[in-house]
């Protein structure tokens, strides 16, 4: 072994931290315009900046009910503080040396590159078990190449998604642990966490589970591992109810960890527990009692919270129809356009592939159970991008450890050449081909999807991208405080940027609020003057052509928005003037 690579397997955790810095170079100079303008882009990342807020601000740690929004009731919110916290942190640590507003423009920025760093340390950890000490740089280097992926710990991306990633990424690797009570422990714990946070990734949690259980069945030596995950994943998931649970997930709601998952969580382990303590010699007996397990946990699911047999959400039909249907990452990824499928589908099937190639070298070592748990896991997330496309990142992140071995592999192939060129050109170009990296050579290649209308949509693209701005709610920002009546998917920025309150976000809890304003646009306009006269709305404020809009219009084209649009206006109404080149039209509700 050379001195170099003695090195890079001594330093393998600086190496890592260097690469990750490198990273955050990267990521902070290609968002530096954006953090300047806190140009927060989703809903979800306004949300959580206006949830700190409040708690910075007084509000109580396990109050989480948004006043600002449906006001003045407003409506709790199914996250929980533990997001919050490196926020928060940073906020307190920066505003006494600089200000409230960098304070808060330093932790937009940060803040999501923290759980990058533990989604690479997860990944070269995984990487080193299974497959080579060295392969680890090709794990995080993969990791960067799952552009997917990364746009959930990019600078301004502050919402939940990076953490759970994390978690999963962190479960992997305490599932190819070779010490099995530090596996199980760490399995347990990621996945408590990741409960605690939210239930976005629980099918994944569930399968990591069945997967420890699965490897007891097949080896008695993995009951170290089942016990210690039991008892860990029990433990931390009581004690995450206990310090993040919010005054309304106490009670048995079906969208959070609540009575209602706790519950559940405690009797699975404590049938994996009841299961380490049979322990029959034969596997086939295992095998029965595993299943007569799950059929319990699942009975005792079904009965006892029946309430929660469908849609975790619990949205009705109706706002099911005009809302949640028409969200595109709720969309299965074959509805998307061909960019998408191609991009969130590579990396997925290269590490299905590499992940199929490992077991079969495994397969008379006991490496084949921790890839057999990772195929289990590419598949089901694969599987899921059928259902929903919002799986994407976790699926590509999962393809990264079965794509890191097919490289490594043909990296130590090409290597191995006597050939210079064949070594260079070689590497490069197996690395290229796992990561994906390759296919974006097919993208000019692909039809263009030709819109009917293209200057519609120019205005569409066009509004999107200017009416969220901090200069365009500027003028509305100087108005005296007041309840706004405008878009779902505006409330969240608006009430973020300005000292207003609105009536809806796109937030399954607010359900009836996002009903009212559907019904307001898409009904008569005494019914829109009812709707705001009901939530106490004194200034009507819509962005035309915003993509919501086009909801509206098409579905609705003698609706009250769509009259708006055509330039209809009523005695009710009173045009507020804002600047020339604004993308807003403003009224005061008389």
């Amino acid at each position: 072994m050379s001195a170099e690579s003695k090195l890079l397997l001594d330093r393998w955790r600086l190496v890592v931290v260097l690469i990750w810095l490198a990273a955050c170079a990267w990521l902070l100079w290609q968002r530096w315009g954006a953090i300047h303008w806190f140009a927060l882009g989703d809903t979800d990342d306004n949300m959580r900046i206006s949830q700190v807020r409040a708690w910075l601000n007084g509000q109580g740690w396990y109050d989480l009910r948004q006043y600002k929004l449906n006001p003045p009731q407003g409506f709790d919110i199914h996250w929980s503080r533990l997001v919050d916290l490196p926020i928060a942190g940073i906020i307190l640590l920066v505003r006494p040396l600089f200000g409230g507003k960098i304070a808060e423009q330093t932790a937009v920025a940060i803040a999501p590159l923290i759980p990058l760093l533990l989604t690479m340390v997860a990944a070269a950890l995984t990487a080193r078990r299974l497959i080579h000490p060295l392969a680890y740089i090709v794990a995080c280097g993969l990791v960067l190449c799952c552009q997917v992926a990364l746009g959930m710990f990019q600078p301004l991306r502050i919402d939940h998604h990076g953490w759970q990633l994390a978690f999963l990424m962190l479960t992997i690797a305490a599932l190819a642990d070779p010490q099995r009570v530090r596996g199980g422990i760490t399995v347990g714990i990621a996945s408590a966490l990741s409960l605690v946070i939210g239930l976005e990734l629980l099918p994944f949690i569930a399968v990591a589970g069945a997967s420890i259980a699965l490897r007891w069945i097949g080896r008695r030596e993995a009951k170290p591992r089942m016990v210690s995950y039991a008892i860990s994943f029990a433990i931390a998931s009581a004690i995450g109810f206990v310090l993040f649970a919010s005054y309304a997930n106490r009670a048995p709601v079906c969208d959070a960890l609540s009575p209602v998952w706790l519950s559940t969580i405690l009797v699975a382990c404590a049938g994996l527990l009841l299961l380490s303590q049979l322990d029959p010699a034969g596997w086939r007996a295992r095998l029965l009692l595993a299943l007569g397990a799950g059929a319990i946990v699942a009975g005792f699911y079904w009965f006892t919270w029946p309430h929660c047999r469908g849609r975790l959400e619990g949205v009705s039909p109706e706002l099911y129809k005009l809302w949640l249907s028409n969200v595109r990452e709720a969309r299965p990824i074959y509805m998307q356009n061909a960019d998408t499928i191609i991009a969130g589908l590579t990396i997925p099937t290269i590490g299905l592939i590499g992940a199929a190639w490992a077991i079969w070298r495994a397969r008379r070592d006991e490496a084949v159970y921790c890839w057999s748990s990772i195929v289990v896991l590419s598949l089901f997330a694969v599987g899921m991008l059928f259902w929903q496309v919002r799986v994407g990142p976790a699926a590509q992140l999962i393809g990264v450890i079965g794509a890191t071995f097919l490289g490594w592999h043909l990296i130590g192939w090409f290597a191995a050449s006597e050939r210079m060129l064949v070594r260079v050109f070689g590497i490069a170009g197996a690395f290229l081909l796992v990561s994906g990296i390759a296919t974006y050579a097919v993208f000019p290649l692909l039809p263009t999807e030709q819109k009917k209308d293209k200057p519609f949509w120019d205005k569409v693209e066009h509004a999107n991208r200017t009416c969220p701005t901090l200069p365009s709610l500027h003028p509305i920002a100087l108005l005296p405080p007041a309840t706004v009546m405008t878009f779902v998917d505006l409330g969240p920025r608006l009430i973020t940027v300005t000292h207003h309150k609105a009536i809806a976000g796109p937030y399954h809890r607010n359900q009836q609020a996002i009903l009212d304003i559907h019904h307001a646009f898409d009904g008569p306009p005494e019914q829109a003057r009812a709707i705001a006269k009901r939530h106490g709305a004194t200034l009507l404020l819509v962005c035309p052509y915003m993509s919501e809009s086009t909801l509206y219009r098409s579905r609705s084209p003698k609706g009250f928005y769509a009259q708006l649009e055509r330039g209809a206006r009523f005695p009710w109404l009173e045009p507020v003037p804002l600047p020339k080149g604004s993308p807003y039209w403003l009224w005061r509700i008389k």
